[in-house]
């Protein structure tokens, strides 16, 4: 049996605010709904609970929560608060 395929989206870059850099991974199997992720400089990861409809959408979230937790670096510090 072959492996899923994995889907990435256009959004997907390193992402620099404020002197913090991830990358900004936006990706789904064949059969699922996009999953959200950022990956700081020290390769810790953080997932969001939620999936996504579309990449857009996941990528307005990010934008988002960039917004509601003072910028790109606090999200980053504090990946405890829930997603």
């Amino acid at each position: 049996m072959a492996d899923p395929k994995v889907i990435d989206s256009k959004y997907n870059r390193h992402v620099t605010r404020d002197g913090a850099t991830v990358e900004l991974c936006i990706y789904r199997l064949e059969d699922t709904k996009w999953t959200l992720e950022l990956v700081d400089a020290n390769g810790t990861s953080i997932v969001w609970d939620d999936e996504f409809d579309t990449d857009d959408a996941a990528f307005g979230m990010f934008l988002r929560a960039i917004d509601e937790e003072g910028g790109l670096d606090s999200l980053i510090r504090d990946p405890k608060r829930s997603h």
